[in-house]
């Protein structure tokens, strides 16, 4: 089955839309973003989060110390970094949590090959910064090694191609389950029905 997150909620009816529709993931964006929240908000929607939907922490070059802190706290379970963090950074961040560590990569930058040089325990493919532009498929590397969700202009009309063609281990939505620039339940609810129902 092929996972699902939602990612950008800041809002408590967000987190009662997704509570409803039940994916694997969320994400709070803390990097500057329309979709930022900060970790007083981020703790009392985690809180409202059903206890089976891990909540991922979205960051672009952050202190590390604050991301560990962000995830001692129980705020987030799991780590999305999306700037230049490097292996020396995810080697510190890694002596100071053991939440796994997903890493955005765009879409074309790397071979398999050089993938495997990033010892995340996740990819993430897009198009690049969370453009919510569709890439070419072709772009992505064949025969990855490690889970990876692919992002990037996923909506109802695609993703039942996208999943059958890559088979990503997730995949990521954000602007196409919005309403004018907010989550909308009926939009999240209708791509989670489309995925469960896919035949892979």
């Amino acid at each position: 089955m092929t996972a699902i997150k939602i990612c950008g909620l800041r809002r408590e009816c967000d987190i009662d839309f997704v509570n409803e529709a039940m994916p694997e993931y969320i994400g709070f964006v803390f990097a500057k973003s329309k979709r930022q929240v900060d970790a007083r908000v981020a703790k009392k929607l985690k809180d409202r989060l059903h206890p089976d939907i891990k909540a991922v922490g979205v960051f672009v070059d952050e202190e590390a110390e604050r991301i560990a802190d962000l995830c001692k706290r129980g705020i987030i379970d799991m780590i999305q970094l999306h700037g230049k963090e490097d292996e020396n950074y995810i080697g510190r961040l890694r002596t100071m949590t053991e939440a796994p560590i997903i890493k955005a990569v765009r879409a074309g930058q790397m071979t398999a090959q050089e993938l495997y040089g990033i010892s995340a325990d996740y990819y993430l493919i897009d198009s690049g910064k969370g453009s919510g532009k569709t890439f070419d498929w072709s772009q992505v590397p064949e025969e990855i090694r490690v889970p990876w969700f692919l992002a990037g202009g996923l909506s109802t009309e695609n993703i039942e191609e996208a999943i059958r063609k890559l088979h990503p281990y997730g995949v990521d939505f954000s602007s196409s389950v919005e309403v004018d620039g907010y989550k909308d339940r009926d939009k999240i609810l209708e791509i989670v029905r489309r995925i469960r129902n896919v035949k892979r």
